[in-house]
């Protein structure tokens, strides 16, 4: 089965904006959508305040699997940033992952902030298409 996202460059930005706004702490959040498309973005705060590893608050992660319900839309990513690198999904994100969705990991590239999509399955990770229109 081939994984993919897709969202718009507007989704994109906001979500960088996001995470380089919480640098050089992690930042985190769920994409809400269907079939593999988000229609909107939900912003957590990261618990962990680390900048390191994210652990969503419990509290705002609760609050936005109750807004995606009631909103008749499915969890299809979850993203978070690796502020000082790498651009791949650790090995804590692997060992963590809890969701069959696509990982969106955020991470800066010389001056720009890059997003690379990837599906954790079993212990191990492949990178997946992430289509921005």
């Amino acid at each position: 089965m081939t994984h993919s996202l897709t969202l718009t460059k507007r989704q994109l930005d906001h979500m960088i904006a996001h995470v380089r706004a919480q640098a050089p702490l992690e930042a985190c959040g769920l994409l809400a959508g269907k079939d593999s498309t988000v229609e909107s973005i939900l912003i957590v705060a990261n618990q962990a305040q680390s900048p390191v590893r994210f652990v969503m608050d419990p509290i705002g992660q609760l609050t936005a699997f109750d807004w995606i319900d009631s909103n008749g839309l499915d969890l299809v990513g979850i993203f978070h940033s690796h502020p000082s690198g790498p651009e791949t999904v650790s090995p804590i994100d692997v060992a963590e992952a809890a969701y069959a969705v696509v990982h969106v990991v955020l991470a800066p590239m010389d001056t720009q902030w890059r997003a690379r999509g990837f599906w954790i399955e079993n212990g191990d990770f492949s990178e997946v298409v992430l289509q921005i229109i």
